[in-house]
This record gives structure tokens, sequence and C-alpha cells, in this order.
């Protein structure tokens, strides 16, 4: 598995936004991923070092539209922390 295909897309949200100020950055990540092949994979994606990582699954939810019931799509979320002082230009808007 190549590195780009293992970080599907950040998350952004409140919540997001507010750990990225303590240094934890939000992905989508690949079911099949674990935590060292995401580590490894935001390492020489963004060049910056990462300390530790959390991975969890997002179970899907009820959803309803415009009468139709459904379900969302469930995912895989990780939470990867970075050395102190070090940041994802990406994220920061440079």
């Amino acid at each position: 598995m190549d590195y780009e295909s293992i970080l599907i897309e950040p998350v952004l949200s409140e919540k997001s936004n507010q750990m990225r100020e303590s240094g934890h950055y939000v992905f989508k990540v690949d079911p099949r991923a674990d935590k060292e092949m995401i580590m490894e994979a935001v390492r020489r994606i963004f060049k910056v070092k990462p300390t530790s990582c959390r991975v969890m699954n997002v179970s899907s939810k009820p959803k309803r539209l415009r009468g139709h019931a459904g379900m969302t799509a469930e995912w895989k979320k990780a939470i990867v922390k970075l050395e102190k002082g070090e940041t994802i230009r990406v994220f920061e808007g440079a």
C-alpha cells in the first residue's frame, strides 16, 4: 500500500480544529492501515515527526433524507500527535 492511499482526507471539524492547537491532527484513513503505517505516511508526506497515533473505527449512524431512511458509511479515523513545535502547513493555510 502506498503512502498517498493510506491518508484519504483530513477531518475538518470544530473539535479537530481545537485539537490542532495542541499538535493533534485528525485524518480519515484506509480501513486496512495500522498505526505504524499511518505514522510513516504522515512522516513521508508532510515531512514531520509524529510521536503517537490513536486509531478508531467510526460506526455508521442512522440517516434520513427526504423521507428515505438509510445509514452513513463506516470509516476509520486516526489522530496523529506531532512533536512539540511542529505543524502541518497544509492545515494552517500556508
